[in-house]
């Protein structure tokens, strides 16, 4: 251990990290080690590097933000829709289909104790959002008769509990080997001097590196390898509180393959110009994701000929890659942003500090990034009633109530 210790002080020393170690002296053997480990884990070049993106951020050239052509699903004629159908169709029937669910949060904001997956949202029929996604990715698996791989992003906070929560119901009768589970990555969080800031254990306080960071532990896990290895094709990525995602969709992966794209999105259509949720566009020429706070008032309420908002796509986390597009992501990397956040820390002179303003830098990758990549991205709209119903808030909108009511009535209709 005293290698290892007289490494990570010579780390620290050169990076002015020092404080890190303030109560090593006093852990227990195990504990020591758990910290040289996080220490060693941590890229501190890549910190310096994010701080300085942080405190002097590079100003960018204005951005030329455009429409973005895309196709109505509702509105595709029967021939065509056929074509993409049958397309989509064979690849699943060929087992060329995996599905990635991005399931690292946790259910804090709904009031829950657990991993945000486990959180029961219809309580007449005791079903978790787990087992929502679960019996919608069923259906497909026993229509086509195959056993399409599922790969669950969890999180170090939340993988036991939630590998757990799996096994004590019996992965909610899918087929056990085709379920595997990887860990999203995590970044320290800097003080506004470029400290690493010790949680309330004395630990490096780390923060999810978002959800752009799923292509990343993707490749860092082995998944890509295995997926490139299996003879997966096209990838679907989706969150875990939308329990109306449709993961494998025969007109979207068709779509996606006669246009040979690497890359597709799914849109809805925004609920009102003001609605707080990132914008389809076409950026400088590329497709990609515009935050709702880079939208004019103006361009927010523009409509055309026939009433519609021009900028009237929302993103929600619909994601459809091609391996190869997997494979260049994972060689170029995506870009870190940086969020201003409140986070409690152990001060350098060993006490606790409750923020009640924000005081710490978080950074994190946007899976939306990845588009911009890529030649050309194919970018179908959906309806929102039939594949949206977010579980993010404890009442009120994309709540819980919300959500089972869309849940409820679009299996009506099935």
């Amino acid at each position: 251990m005293s290698n290892h210790l007289s490494e990570v002080r010579k780390l620290l020393a050169e990076y002015g990290q020092e404080h890190l170690l303030m109560k090593y002296d006093e852990f227990s053997p195990e504990k020591q080690e758990k910290l040289l480990a996080q220490i060693k884990a941590i890229d501190f070049k890549l910190m310096e590097k994010l701080y300085l993106q942080a405190t002097d951020p590079v100003i960018n050239e204005d951005i030329t933000v455009e429409p973005v052509p895309y196709i109505d699903k509702d509105s595709l004629p029967g021939p065509r829709a056929n074509c993409y159908r049958e397309l989509g169709e064979d690849a699943i029937r060929d087992g060329k289909l995996a599905v990635v669910t991005m399931a690292g949060g946790q259910g804090t904001r709904l009031g829950f104790n657990g991993p945000k997956g486990a959180f029961i949202f219809d309580k007449e029929n005791n079903m978790s959002i787990f087992e929502a996604l679960t019996n919608t990715l069923k259906k497909v698996c026993e229509q086509f008769l195959v056993d399409i791989p599922w790969y669950i992003m969890t999180s170090s906070e939340n993988n036991a509990e939630t590998i757990k929560f799996f096994e004590e119901n019996n992965y909610f009768g899918y087929e056990s080997s085709a379920i595997k589970f990887f860990i999203q990555g995590e970044l320290p969080m800097l003080d506004f001097n470029g400290k690493i800031l010790l949680d309330e254990n004395y630990m490096p306080k780390m923060a999810a590196n978002g959800h752009g960071g799923t292509l990343f532990s993707m490749e860092k896990s082995g998944v890509l390898d295995e997926l490139r290895a299996n003879g997966i094709e096209w990838v679907s990525i989706n969150g875990v509180d939308n329990v109306l995602v449709k993961p494998i969709d025969p007109i979207f992966i068709g779509l996606s393959i006669q246009r040979n794209v690497l890359g597709s999105i799914k849109s809805i259509s925004k609920a009102e110009p003001n609605e707080k949720v990132g914008v389809i566009c076409k950026k400088n020429g590329k497709v990609g994701v515009v935050e709702y706070t880079e939208i004019s008032e103006k361009m927010a309420n523009l409509r055309d000929e026939n009433g519609n908002l021009v900028y009237g796509d929302a993103y929600a986390l619909f994601n459809l890659y091609n391996i190869e597009g997997l494979n260049r992501v994972a060689e170029i990397s995506l870009p870190y942003h940086v969020a201003v956040k409140k986070a409690d820390y152990i001060d350098c002179s060993g006490k606790f500090v409750k923020a009640d303003k924000p005081n710490a830098y978080k950074f994190e990758m946007f899976i939306f990034d990845s588009y911009e990549m890529f030649k050309s991205v194919g970018v179908l709209r959906v309806k929102r009633e039939d594949e949206f119903a977010p579980i993010k808030n404890a009442e009120g909108v994309d709540s819980p109530e919300t959500a089972l009511k869309l849940y409820r009535e679009y299996m009506s209709k099935q």
